[in-house]
């Protein structure tokens, strides 16, 4: 059967494999990454969509918080406990979730959830030590990692990372350079798609290409956190909002993701942390709901 979904290469073709060799004739999508060099240094697309997600974050976050009456110079630091609580947030969830503390060592293995948790814990680090208000900074934050988060996903999608299962379909992906390469073999050994045994090893498989899901709901996203950004409830509200969107988000596009840490049944690891990211972000907002002693609305007093 998973010949039949997959390849077209019978002397007979039925009609299953002619239209899906029509597919992979006309509409077939071929992805090559994205790499740059000034002389002996390398520029990825992954390293150029990071750089551009912390500073369009922090542009996003300090114009929302000067335009709320707070001192938006706070955001530059802000941002630098950011970049260093999400890398190794990222780096560390990778570890613990290959079961191997060699990969802290290695270049790849950024994950968004550590990242995300990495990220917010430092932040509240560095705000509780500076006594000032978390709630008021992650209100704006909210905004700016939804949009940081659009731009950074289009860096997974310029490397080949964190793509989809297989998918015949004339919108289907071929990263035939990715990280790891799409090819039968990868499938198999890494994302446990066992359907596609039967192809050559070798044979590029097209995928959904979930980076560009990602980079779509992160947008969306970013537009209902900026449409309701003028929010009558306590400060911090709109962060839980944002932890909401975000495991929404994140249980959507794991359905489509090519993973091999389904520990739950059906669900991956990314899904379980999402439904802890929803009730909580819930639970957050209901306790800022109302401005009273100890819940300061978002903007300034005079």
């Amino acid at each position: 059967m998973h010949r039949c979904l997959f390849q077209a290469s019978y002397p007979k073709p039925r009609q299953c494999d002619r239209i899906l060799f029509v597919n992979e004739t006309l509409t077939a999508i071929m992805h090559h990454k994205t790499e740059f060099h000034l002389g002996p240094l390398p520029l990825t697309g992954f390293g150029i969509a990071m750089l551009g997600a912390f500073l369009i974050g922090q542009i996003v976050a300090q114009a929302e918080l000067a335009r709320r009456g707070h001192d938006e110079q706070v955001m530059a630091d802000v941002v630098i406990a950011a970049v260093i609580g999400g890398l190794l947030g990222g780096k560390i969830y990778y570890a613990i979730l290959m079961q191997d503390a060699s990969s802290l060592g290695q270049r790849a293995g950024f994950v968004f959830w550590g990242g995300l948790a990495g990220g917010i814990l430092a932040t509240y680090a560095w705000i509780r030590y500076k006594k000032l208000s978390f709630a008021q900074i992650s209100d704006v934050c909210a905004i700016g990692i939804a949009a940081a988060y659009a731009v950074g996903r289009s860096g997974c999608w310029a490397v080949g990372d964190d793509y989809g299962r297989a998918w015949a379909s004339r919108f289907a992906v071929k990263f035939p350079e990715g990280a790891p390469p799409s090819t039968a073999a990868n499938m198999v050994s890494e994302f446990k798609q066992i359907a596609l045994a039967s192809l050559p090893p070798t044979e590029v498989v097209a995928v959904y290409p979930t980076q560009l899901f990602e980079v779509a709901m992160g947008l969306v996203m970013f537009a209902i956190l900026w449409r309701i950004r003028d929010h009558k409830h306590a400060a911090g509200w709109l962060f839980g909002a944002y932890c909401v969107l975000a495991g929404i988000e994140r249980l959507v596009v794991e359905v489509f993701r090519a993973k091999d840490d389904r520990f739950f049944g059906p669900f991956t690891m990314a899904q379980v942390i999402a439904v802890l990211f929803i009730v909580g972000g819930a639970a957050w907002m209901q306790m800022r709901r109302n401005v009273r002693d100890g819940n300061a609305g978002i903007y300034a007093r005079a």
